[in-house]
């Protein structure tokens, strides 16, 4: 099925919004083998994601999204991770200072994978609970005025990901769609990014 995506991305060519978005549709329905996942993730990094190809992936994970109820001010503070630099986490740091100037915040992250360390593994070490369901997250947003969506429980679909992208030594376009795939649809962004 991913035959002629793979053939044109490692081609250098890029992929209309309709084929990123058919493609990623068929990994997250298991689909795709994880050597196929790799190739395609690779080619991409290879020859630069296209806008058309992160608009493509982007529209397929949110409709793969488990959706959390929130209300429509909300800010997310996810950031890209994979800077490779070692450095600290912001973005997390910059949802509890932005919560302290009374934001709602609506934060959504993940693990490394990458880099050191990811929003869940900050708040993980904070002693917070992470594996929450989309209505624990909603009622964290209505009573806190934060709530925190780990990718893993909100995109269980990107389980046929992980593992491949776990092996990648490198970011790949799943990079990107953090900001822009966040469960509640939160349409303000304080973006921290790889230099």
């Amino acid at each position: 099925m991913l035959r002629e995506t793979l053939r044109k991305a490692a081609g250098g060519e890029s992929l209309t919004e309709g084929e990123a978005e058919r493609a990623l549709e068929a990994i997250m329905e298991g689909d795709v083998n994880p050597v196929a996942t790799a190739a395609l993730l690779t080619a991409l990094r290879v020859k630069g994601e296209a806008v058309s190809e992160i608009v493509g992936f982007a529209r397929a994970m949110r409709r793969f999204a488990q959706k959390v109820a929130a209300p429509p001010d909300v800010v997310d503070t996810c950031g890209t991770g994979g800077d490779a630099k070692g450095t600290i986490n912001v973005s997390t740091a910059a949802a509890f200072v932005a919560r302290g100037a009374g934001v709602v915040i609506a934060k959504h992250g993940n693990g490394a994978a990458t880099s050191r360390a990811g929003s869940a593994d900050v708040l993980e070490a904070l002693g917070a609970e992470i594996e929450l369901t989309p209505e624990q997250v909603s009622r964290c947003i209505e009573e806190a005025g934060i709530g925190f969506m780990f990718a893993r429980t909100h995109h269980p679909a990107m389980r046929f990901v992980a593992p491949v992208r776990a092996e990648l030594p490198f970011r790949t376009i799943f990079n990107l769609l953090g900001p822009l795939t966040n469960p509640a649809g939160a349409k303000r962004q304080l973006v921290g990014v790889f230099g």
